[in-house]
């Protein structure tokens, strides 16, 4: 009872549950005090200086110098009086993670010295490329890349940081994070979306998508996290047999929070809200020790930015109340993985929601051209929506029972498909009705609409009443690759809808005519994407190669449209990605696949060799000697059967983990060769994670087998109950 997995468990029961007090019963009275927001903007700036950032802002204008020298010594004054020593460029570089390097504000002078932060410093900084991903973009010598201010991100305090949200490009200008592509595709999809609106409202100046996400998560214990290596080393656990009793009760969903795990969403939650973080909020997810945080919706960038950050402050604060928060997509096999539900939709300047439907026809038809168009959009680019959202860790989820499977589709809910069909069905007349009605044969959409649809959960896309739902993101992404495919496809489709109208309206159509023209043309072209029904099936597998639709499981070959002249066209002409950057970014995403299962075949090996294999061994030893005993005493074979038989199989179990494990590590090695990184990937994908399943359904096997005492890592049953 003394190895490791004891001592854990020991830890686990001693545990107590520490106080959490926010700062105040009111949560208004302190949302934000740690962030460097409009409303503190105002009260350390001038007038000018303040509507120069606004300006920025809202419009990109860009900013002089001596507005940027009034806003670092504001931002200073602010911080050091919030108690900050330091300051730091926060970027979110092609790992995944967020970076930061923390400059003092102080500078030495003489015998003295004083805390100086100037508006370059703000602006720009050189921290060292050279070993970031990069995907051939630069050399290894050439170290140089520059963080650039973010201004329409508010920095914040973490600590005795101020933290200020910029962007990350390389010497030569391309972007070597997230957020620069995001907020381009951002400012592609405001001009096209604002060119559409206008035909409906002249005062639609500015489109911004808005954007809510979902956080789902496991927590463990963090001294069993410690004495499982595959979760410490790759954020899974590579072996485990699945306890007795886990989710098929279904009595965790909504259940009563566990008081310890309480404690820590209350602090969790007060540190989320001092940094501006609107989570609104937590609930028991479907499997044990699954849960779900969610915020209210924000401007995407910084719904993203927020995101990016809480997944930092979930661990970190999690530590304080002795759990690891899991964020890999499928921590544990046989229970549901985590995804990070995106929902989106697109508010004008005048708070008009365009995918909400309206009351009157005028707006019923805007919101179908939105509709229509974001449908059309994700039917005509639906490879690369799958490539956005495609990783290791979400490889293991899609198509799993809780997530959807990799087939795209689009869920509508049964009242929009049938006015789509009757739309499709119906013929576009000029004969107009009266202002309350629209064309003949051409249905109003009824005002129910809002809180008409079903939320299927295999659908990858879903429609849930003013906003569409991705819900094929993992939980551990950065939201912003998606974010930026999907807002970059809307903002294209947009553009294409805008010309093929004004063609129609050249020709003398009448305005309402053109609109319901183009909309029909495109719902009848589209209608393969749209799918109702269950996604997990056989059937709807075989129905969607019918229709034409992909199903590309893995995300080697699922990346493969990156590499595509349309691809390369799409993202050019609207300058979100050079083709320099595209490729770029193909090669990092495949060395983060190769790279990620190169380490769990690693520790896969070093588990079994190293602490399965003996431990087995040596509890088959023990049977061997009690045989012994029982022989040396006269007994029959008969009394010993059992023993034997157990022998028998730990002896079988040994010997296909050993010699699978080897071929393996052959397998890895030949891999390892290959220079070409889509091949490698395959060969990963397809070489040596064969051996995955084999080698863990033997080790489950012996753990079945092996005397608990002896067992040296802490077990599923174990690991998913808090206590």
């Amino acid at each position: 009872m003394s190895n490791l997995r004891f001592q854990a468990l020991n830890a686990v029961l001693t545990r107590t549950i520490p106080e959490v007090k926010p700062p105040s019963h009111k949560i208004s009275e302190y949302f934000g005090i740690n962030v460097f927001d409009k409303k503190k903007m105002k009260e350390f700036l001038s007038k000018e200086a303040f509507e120069s950032v606004n300006n920025s802002t809202n419009f990109g204008t860009p900013m002089d110098r001596e507005v940027a020298e009034q806003v670092a010594s504001a931002m200073k004054a602010w911080a050091i009086g919030k108690g900050a020593t330091h300051y730091t460029h926060w970027f979110q570089p092609l790992t995944g993670t967020t970076a930061e390097k923390h400059d003092s504000f102080f500078e030495p002078s003489g015998e003295s010295g004083l805390e100086k932060f100037s508006g370059e410093a703000l602006a720009q900084q050189e921290p060292d490329a050279s070993s970031f991903p990069n995907g051939g973009i630069r050399s290894t010598f050439e170290a140089r890349g520059y963080t650039a201010w973010d201004p329409s991100s508010p920095a914040f305090i973490i600590g005795k940081t101020l933290c200020i949200p910029t962007v990350f490009v390389s010497y030569t200008g391309e972007a070597l994070d997230y957020k620069a592509p995001l907020l381009k595709a951002l400012g592609v999809l405001d001009k096209a979306a604002v060119s559409v609106a206008q035909y409906f409202d002249k005062s639609i100046e500015k489109v911004n998508a808005s954007l809510g996400i979902e956080q789902e998560y496991f927590l463990v214990d963090l001294a069993l996290y410690n004495a499982r290596p595959d979760l410490y080393l790759t954020g899974r656990t590579l072996f485990g047999h699945m306890s007795a009793k886990n989710q098929q009760l279904e009595d965790h969903y909504f259940g009563s929070i566990p008081e310890r795990v309480q404690a820590y969403m209350q602090d969790m939650e007060t540190e989320a809200l001092k940094l501006g973080i609107p989570l609104k909020t937590r609930h028991n997810e479907v499997a044990p020790s699954q849960f779900e945080c969610a915020p209210i919706y924000e401007e995407i960038n910084l719904a993203i930015d927020h995101n990016q950050l809480l997944m930092d402050l979930m661990d970190k604060v999690a530590r304080r109340h002795n759990f690891k928060v899991l964020l890999h997509e499928k921590p544990y096999a046989g229970i549901n993985g985590s995804g990070k539900h995106n929902n989106w939709s697109l508010i004008t300047n005048t708070g008009k929601n365009l995918l909400s439907p309206g009351k009157t026809p005028k707006n019923n038809l805007m919101f179908l051209t939105f509709f229509v168009n974001t449908v059309k959009a994700v039917f005509e680019h639906s490879d690369l929506l799958r490539a956005s959202i495609a990783s290791v860790n979400n490889d293991h989820r899609l198509g799993a029972n809780e997530a959807p499977p990799a087939i795209i589709s689009i869920f509508l809910g049964s009242q929009l498909n049938d006015v789509l069909d009757e739309i499709e069905t119906s013929r576009v007349t000029s004969k107009m009705k009266q202002e309350n009605a629209l064309w003949t044969n051409i249905p109003k959409i009824p005002q129910i609409l809002l809180d008409n649809t079903d939320r299927n959960r295999t659908s990858p896309f879903a429609f849930t009443g003013n906003k569409f739902e991705l819900r094929a993101v993992g939980s551990s992404a950065n939201s912003a690759n998606p974010m930026t495919v999907l807002n970059l496809i809307v903002a294209d489709q947009l553009n294409k809808f805008k010309v093929e109208v004004d063609k129609l309206l050249k020709k003398g159509e009448k305005k309402d005519v053109a609109l319901m023209t183009i909309i029909k043309k495109y719902i009848k072209e589209s209608k393969a994407i749209r799918f109702e029904g269950n996604g997990y099936s056989d059937e709807w597998a075989t129905e969607a190669e019918t229709r034409g639709l992909a199903n590309i499981k893995t995300t080697p070959k699922a990346l493969d449209v990156l590499l595509t002249d349309t691809t390369d066209k799409l993202f050019e002409e609207t300058g979100v990605y050079s083709k320099r950057e595209n490729h770029a970014r193909h090669e990092i995403l495949l060395e983060n696949y190769y790279k990620k299962l190169q380490i769990e075949a690693r520790v896969m090996g070093e588990l079994v060799n190293n602490i399965i294999i003996p431990t087995a061994i040596g509890y088959q030893t023990e049977l061997i000697n009690n045989v012994k005993g029982l022989k040396d005493i006269g007994l029959g074979e008969d009394t010993y059967a059992a023993q034997l038989d157990i022998i028998k199989k730990i002896s079988t179990h040994v010997n296909f983990i050993k010699s699978n494990v080897h071929d393996m590590i052959e397998e890895r090695k030949k891999a390892n060769v290959i220079e070409d990184a889509r091949e490698k990937s395959i060969a990963y994908d397809e070489k040596v994670k064969s051996f995955f399943d084999p080698i863990r359904y033997h080790v489950d096997k012996l753990e079945q087998l092996v005397d608990d005492a002896k067992w040296p890592l802490p077990k599923f049953r174990e690991l998913l109950f808090i206590k």
